[in-house]
């Protein structure tokens, strides 16, 4: 089998480490990859859809796995499909659920899908209306794609109605913020949740708990997300159970019935509050770095699961899970999430001593380059994330840490702090 994964980041990197192991995969492609991608698959400088579309028929590529959503949104899955190409993702129109953070909220209200209380709207007087009835602290999000930046948390109505103006503006998010969400804040602890899914069956994976915020204890602003583990013990079979009938089934089914049948990955965010799940948002791709956790956790072959969710087969999918925790770390550059930092060199110490950390400890390559002396370079905010795996969480936490410690560039920063939520239960 031949495959492409399109995307360049930690989470593709994940993906293609997965897929690389797999021995019924031939060949793989990164389409664009990054610059340690190139030591999986090959690296495609191919943009466009259609070329895409083009290629993978020229070279018999029977599989191609969307790691972002913003190709989602715009239809990639549509144009390969009328292609007669097999592609792992949801339609455009599927992928409103994320691409619309008001179509979203209102397909949860149609369908009885248990979400914060909420208000959408493109007028200030009827936002800042709807921020007065509320306690503080308040969410404030944008409409449309800000690159997982688009939620603001203010601590006060003056801080939401600052947000909701600076969003309606165009100031803050340009077009994705010209009509906003409004939502009531829940006080709990946050899952992340992720069902592959084949339009009819689904697969749910083992629950992550990512890390939102840059400094440890869970201060500082938001970022893409600094650190996860699976699976987390803050899920039980009746949380699983309640999520499966109140929230998957619903959801899956209302797609059908309003004609746009889900295929992919449904990232569910959910928030526990006094045992009870409500979702705070749907994505359509996995998270990352929840993603470089899950696909190492995966026994059974990656591209199994992948293809039979494109073909509408899971039924017929046998999918395992090992028996093991992973807790993963992101390195970010020396300014994350303010501004870029300068290039700097990576330099990974060599592993001589110890065999069982080598096989259970790996990185995941995300913002990096290869530049023309083949070494690698620190180009991006979140550069990589070191895996550790272990029969428990904290084993696995300390042979990531024990990773970081060999991981060296200029600026590197990390929480210290991954999974203390589990540890400290």
């Amino acid at each position: 089998m031949n495959v492409l994964v399109i995307g360049s980041g930690g989470r593709e990197y994940s993906i293609g480490m997965a897929l690389k192991k797999d021995e019924n995969v031939d060949k793989l492609y990164f389409a664009p990859g990054n610059g340690a991608t190139d030591e999986l698959g090959e690296n495609l400088s191919i943009s466009d859809f259609s070329e895409l579309a083009d290629f993978c028929e020229e070279n018999s590529v029977d599989l191609t796995i969307v790691g972002p959503e913003a190709p989602l949104v715009d239809g990639i899955v549509d144009l390969f499909e009328e292609r007669g190409l097999t592609i792992f993702g949801p339609s455009a129109q599927a992928a409103q659920l994320e691409g619309s953070k008001i179509f979203m909220k209102n397909f949860l209200a149609r369908h009885n899908v248990p979400t914060a209380k909420y208000i959408e709207t493109d007028s200030l007087e009827d936002a800042y209306k709807f921020i007065m009835t509320l306690e503080a602290p308040i969410v404030v999000k944008a409409d449309g794609l800000c690159g997982g930046k688009g939620v603001i948390i203010a601590q006060s109505h003056d801080e939401a109605k600052k947000a909701a103006g600076e969003m309606l503006s165009g100031n803050s998010f340009g077009d994705a913020g010209t009509s906003i969400v409004v939502e009531e804040f829940l006080d709990g602890y946050e899952l992340s949740v992720f069902a592959i899914c084949d339009g009819e069956d689904y697969v749910v994976l083992p629950a992550a708990q990512d890390h939102k915020r840059l400094l440890n204890n869970d201060q500082g602003p938001n970022t893409g997300g600094m650190g996860a583990y699976a699976p987390t013990p803050l899920v039980n079979d009746e949380i699983y159970r309640k999520l499966d009938e109140r929230v998957i089934v619903p959801t899956l089914e209302g797609m059908k019935a309003e004609g746009m049948p889900f295929k992919g990955v449904l990232f569910i965010g959910v928030m526990v509050v006094n045992g009870e799940p409500i979702i705070l948002e749907y994505n359509v791709r996995f998270g990352d770095p929840e993603c470089e956790e899950l696909m190492p956790l995966l026994k059974s072959p990656a591209s199994e699961l992948f293809y039979k969710a494109a073909t509408g087969d899971l039924k017929n999918a046998t999918i395992e899970f090992h028996d093991k925790y992973a807790v993963g770390v992101v390195m970010a550059s020396k300014d994350y999430p303010y501004k870029n930092s300068a290039p700097a060199e990576i330099i990974v110490d060599e592993i001589v001593h110890d065999e069982i950390f080598k096989e259970h400890a790996h990185i995941s390559y995300a913002g990096v380059s290869r530049e023309e002396d083949g070494k690698l370079y620190a180009t991006g905010g979140r550069v990589l994330v070191c895996v550790g795996l272990g029969d428990t969480i904290a084993e696995a936490q300390q042979r990531a840490y024990m990773l970081v410690g060999q991981v060296h560039y200029a600026g590197k920063q990390c929480r210290t702090d991954i999974a203390y939520q589990a540890l400290n239960e």
